[in-house]
């Protein structure tokens, strides 16, 4: 029993034995046979990328990755660029160039065969990613290319639009200006095309873009410029602005209809022509201005008489009324607007002195004051001697000031008054309280230096009423003459020295010569279009 399991024993090893180098065979083959078969795949790789290019592999920008030299230049055979145009109406059309048709192949390809040499192919099976520029010499029949190039619709004459400046149009009525914007055409650049499709073609790019290369003649202005826009602007900003002038009941309104023939383009800037904006000002100051017009006057005797001189009335002020003009249209302000004056006067409408005025008869020697149309106070007066040359000068005129407590001097004389209200440069209305007597054919003897000589308390309520501006109207009337009187003697100013031959001294109310001496109130020579007049005459 012993012996016999020993025999067992050594038999059961052997099988071990067996199945253990089995096993080894079996696992070396398992791995094995992959291996080797890796082994055959990588040493055919070797084989194949002597003569390819690795993958990954980009010459001149071409992929060349698993070609060889021969499929390249094969390649190179077959290749074609699409060339992708602008129309006028902003799409866009291809057309291709075969490079067949130019020739196109490598003149030399010993720099890509020193890229083939020079890669590491016993790294074949892994992606190089490799990126070469080269100066392997590409040639192609230029001067067929440039025919091909010509030969583009885009150099067919009816196929073309010019390109076109963005630009302002003249100017409608009621509509004003417009921007109208460019139009980029389609006209091509030769030079700039031919380079763009050159390149292209050096490169084996498979498309050129010729708008996105900058092919394309543009608008050397657009609706982008930044002059164009501000003067469009200005323009819109001229033509756009309404101004209302109010003349009582009349109104003159100015608009862009008229304002556009006053711009002046000069190149890219506008302007206003001011002589032309100054021509429109003195068209309104030649209808609406009442200076120095003929005016026809109810007297307080129920007769008319016509007052031609004076210088009351509505003045306008041409020089400073253009630059303000001019001003508001720089800012493009709308709105109503009152003109500049020299001088104003009681009412736009006519008659315009209103119904608040002193009306002076010089032939009666009598006053009349109304407020609002109602004769408030009357007076007689005495005006100034007309035999010594100091007649008071008829006409339209308007106080030039009051004032209170005024001495009235010369050169031989003071001569204090309480009321003082000048309106005709030197000639004016004041209490004269060294006088006892008033009206009647005084004023013919006895008369002022030109002033209106008036009693205190007349003087006193005359001075409450009016103020600045207050039309004073003096006129003559015949068949007003006044009665008579028995000589008075003569009744000198205080402070007057009478010289030997009992003439009183000519004062500051009235220069000899009985003609007023002009002040800022009235026109000076050449400020106005038309002739300025004297005064008094």
């Amino acid at each position: 029993m012993r012996l016999q399991f020993r025999h067992r024993g050594k038999a059961g090893q052997k099988e071990k034995i067996s199945d253990k180098k089995k096993g080894i065979l079996v696992a070396a083959l398992i791995i094995g046979v992959p291996v080797l078969g890796l082994l055959v795949v990588y040493i055919a790789g070797l084989g194949r990328y002597q003569s390819c290019f690795l993958n990954g592999t980009v010459i001149d920008e071409v992929d060349v990755s698993g070609m060889s030299i021969p499929e390249l230049e094969e390649q190179i055979g077959k290749y074609s660029l699409r060339v992708i145009e602008r129309q006028a109406d902003g799409t866009t059309l291809e057309e291709e160039i075969p490079g067949k048709d130019i020739g196109i192949s490598y003149i030399s390809t010993e720099p890509l065969e020193a890229i083939l040499q020079g890669q590491n192919r016993f790294l074949w099976f892994v992606k190089q990613d490799a990126d070469y520029r080269t100066d392997a010499p590409l040639f192609y029949e230029e001067s067929v290319l440039e025919e091909k190039v010509d030969k583009l619709r885009g150099f067919q004459k009816e196929f073309i639009e010019e390109p076109a400046d963005a630009y302002i149009t003249d100017y409608v009525p009621g509509q004003g200006f417009e921007l109208v914007a460019e139009k980029q055409g389609n006209r091509l650049n030769r030079e700039r095309t031919v380079e763009a499709i050159k390149t292209a073609v050096e490169r084996l790019e498979g498309q050129v873009d010729l708008e996105a290369a900058g092919c394309y003649e543009e608008p050397a202005i657009t609706s982008e410029n930044a002059e164009l826009k501000k003067t469009y602007e200005k323009l819109q900003n001229y033509t756009n602005t309404v101004i209302t002038y109010t003349f009582g009941s009349e109104r003159e309104t100015l608009d862009g209809d008229t304002i556009v023939d006053w711009i002046v383009l000069d190149g890219e800037h506008a302007s206003l022509d001011r002589e032309a904006v100054e021509a429109y000002v003195s068209s309104l100051r030649k209808k609406h201005d009442t200076i120095f017009h003929k005016r026809k006057f109810m007297t307080s005797y129920g007769k008319e008489v016509t007052i031609d001189l004076g210088d009351y009335g509505w003045w306008m002020d041409t020089g400073q009324e253009t630059e303000e003009l001019i001003a508001m249209l720089e800012r493009g302000e709308s709105g109503e607007r009152v003109p500049v004056y020299r001088q104003t006067a009681a009412s736009y409408d006519d008659p315009d002195y209103g119904d608040s005025y002193v009306e002076i008869n010089l032939t009666a020697q009598h006053l009349f004051l109304y407020q609002n149309g109602e004769c408030v106070l009357e007076s007689d007066f005495v005006s100034g001697n007309p035999s010594r040359g100091n007649a008071t000068p008829a006409g339209i005129y308007g106080i030039t000031y009051k004032e209170r407590d005024a001495t009235l001097t010369g050169e031989t004389y003071r001569t204090p008054v309480s009321f003082w209200m000048p309106f005709n440069n030197n000639v004016g209305m004041h209490d004269a309280s060294w006088r006892s007597e008033f009206g009647g054919n005084i004023y013919t003897t006895n008369g002022s230096h030109g002033c209106i000589n008036l009693p205190y308390s007349v003087a006193q309520e005359i001075y409450g009423y009016v103020e600045k501006g207050t039309p004073v109207i003096c006129y003559h009337l015949p068949g007003t003459e006044p009665e008579p009187l028995p000589e008075i003697p003569v009744e000198p100013e205080p402070g007057v020295e009478t010289p030997e031959g009992g003439s009183a001294v000519p004062g500051p109310e009235q220069p000899e010569g009985g003609l007023a001496v002009p002040e800022s109130g009235q026109p000076e020579a050449g400020a106005e279009p038309e002739p300025v007049q004297d005064a008094v005459q």
